[in-house]
């Protein structure tokens, strides 16, 4: 009976989905712990994000996650990959905002067309190409009225010169971009080449508007109280 009873146990247990993006404390406390500068309620915001994109087909790239968040100032690291199957951080780096969101420090944020302002929320990673910023990374915004324009805007994650730590002594800043993520010329081809191809992308700020209505947000009441704080 005992030998019954535990396989039936085992057999349950593998019949729950797994996900790759776990947000567990623990799994949340040894991320952060890689990741200096990006808060535990910030994480695990962006993993329920990810675990929701997941359930509904919309990132098939369940490994990955990259995370920026947008209430740090541009003169730190602020964007971080994460290899979600190896609990492993992978890149902690600069990036820059639109120049109509601030100057060191993000404020304003929109979808519009012509706003040169950063999108919020969650996209996932498509395809790549060469163009004006050289090799870039086009991005789909996943949230109606939140970022659902960055691909007609072309907001895309591209390397770019005024990304960099010479930039943050001259300008007391990083230079700022027309609403793109970019980053640091020196790495921004392998982080297009790690994260494309459908990986979720998680842009925070806490913009309790946003924090209250996102659908991939919803069911997280609690983590959005503390990190909006």
């Amino acid at each position: 009976m005992k030998r019954l009873l535990l396989t039936i146990a085992v057999t349950a247990a593998l019949a729950v989905p797994m996900h790759a993006a776990d947000s567990s404390d623990a799994v949340v406390a040894s991320l952060v712990t890689q990741a200096p500068g990006l808060r535990p309620n910030v994480l695990k915001l962006a993993l329920d994000a990810a675990t929701r994109a997941e359930d509904r087909g919309l990132v098939p790239r369940r490994n990955l996650l990259t995370v920026i968040d947008y209430s740090l100032p541009s003169s730190q690291p602020r964007l971080f990959i994460f290899d979600l199957a190896a609990h492993k951080l992978l890149f902690r780096e600069l990036v820059a905002h639109g120049k109509a969101s601030g100057g060191n420090v993000a404020s304003f944020f929109s979808n519009e067309p012509g706003s040169l302002a950063t999108s919020l929320g969650l996209f996932d990673t498509a395809d790549t190409y060469n163009g004006g910023n050289g090799y870039s990374l086009r991005l789909r915004g996943l949230e109606a009225g939140v970022n659902d324009m960055a691909w007609d805007r072309m907001i895309v994650l591209h390397g770019a010169s005024y990304v960099s730590q010479q930039a943050v002594k001259a300008l007391g800043r990083l230079g700022r971009s027309w609403g793109c993520p970019a980053v640091r010329p020196e790495v921004s081809q392998k982080i297009i080449d790690t994260i494309r191809g459908g990986s979720p992308v998680f842009a925070y700020y806490p913009d309790k508007s946003w924090l209250s209505t996102s659908a991939f947000l919803t069911q997280v009441a609690s983590a959005i109280s503390n990190a909006s704080r």
